[in-house]
């Protein structure tokens, strides 16, 4: 990357911004909707500089930076160090495309493509998602469980899809709750049936593999992506290409090697050029498999 994106929090916080005009009446109309204070002195936590002159604005960048501001200069990337990027509100869904300085207008066009894909209640639904937060917790107490209920629901095409409109997305995630409780309901009661009586169940483990037929990671195809967004651990050839890795979930685990017989709990993801062979008779790009764990009850 080439730079590392962060969502910084504004609100009641000193924003400085130097210069007239309407560049510098963006930014502050920007920093405002942020929740901040926009001032014309020191001290602030961060400053934006929209100068025409050259060493006007060097100068400036001295001066702030020796007051310990981070410093934005419209239209001189190099004097930046931070770029703003071009945004989309759905707030509190904010997706943010930066291009490094290289183009504003690339960085444009991505977003009014965008706007045009994300529905406008977007923001409703990460509201209700997150207000649902305790009650996920009471059926799936683990990260991994929680992980795979969020994923099955807004999967393309899932209940809470959220490139579709929802105009109740607490009622649908009430209804995703309910069917998710049932679940767990009959799987408990087939494994304290089918494992001695002992009630409870514990998470199963999948397996996908992917058999890579290009070191380019512009070629990887939508399921294999998928597959790698969702991995809880990669087990991985060695000569597998750190692009291709970079595509996985950043906290997925990484181990050089075959799966093991025995696997975590979660979704595990086996990648490689010649891959070890965990199935049976494989085809495809992907190919996935279930395991049970010890203690887990088994079908009668």
């Amino acid at each position: 990357m080439h730079s590392l994106p962060l969502f910084f929090p504004l609100a009641g916080r000193r924003v400085l911004v130097v210069g007239d005009g309407e560049a510098a009446a963006a930014k502050a109309r920007l920093v405002r909707a942020a929740g901040a204070e926009v001032v014309a002195e020191l001290p602030a936590v961060l400053a934006f500089v929209a100068v025409d002159d050259a060493e006007q604005a060097a100068a400036e960048v001295a001066r702030l930076r020796a007051a310990g501001c981070l410093v934005n200069v419209v239209d001189r990337p190099a004097l930046c160090d931070f770029t703003v990027p071009a945004i989309v509100d759905r707030s509190p869904v904010v997706v943010a495309v930066g291009t490094g300085g290289a183009s504003a207008s690339l960085a444009k066009a991505l977003r009014e493509r965008l706007e045009a894909l994300l529905p406008a209640d977007l923001g409703r639904l990460a509201e209700a998602i997150f207000a649902a937060r305790a009650a996920v917790a009471e059926i799936a107490p683990t990260p991994a469980a929680r992980r795979a209920l969020w994923d099955a629901a807004l999967a393309p095409g899932g209940p809470l899809d959220p490139l579709a409109e929802h105009a109740d997305a607490t009622a649908v995630i009430a209804q995703v709750l309910a069917s998710s409780a049932a679940t767990e309901a009959d799987s408990a009661f087939d494994s304290a049936r089918g494992g001695g009586g002992r009630a409870g169940v514990q998470p199963s483990a999948t397996l996908t593999t992917i058999r890579l037929t290009s070191p380019d990671a512009d070629e990887l195809t939508l399921r294999q992506l998928r597959a790698l967004a969702q991995a809880d651990t990669i087990y991985h050839d060695a000569a597998v290409p750190a692009t291709i890795l970079d595509r996985a979930r950043r906290d997925a685990v990484r181990v050089v090697g075959a799966p093991p017989a025995v696997l975590p709990p979660g979704r595990a993801v086996a990648l490689g050029s010649s891959v070890w062979r965990p199935l049976s008779s494989p085809t495809g790009d992907v190919q996935l498999a279930h395991f049970r764990h010890p203690g887990e009850g088994r079908d009668p």
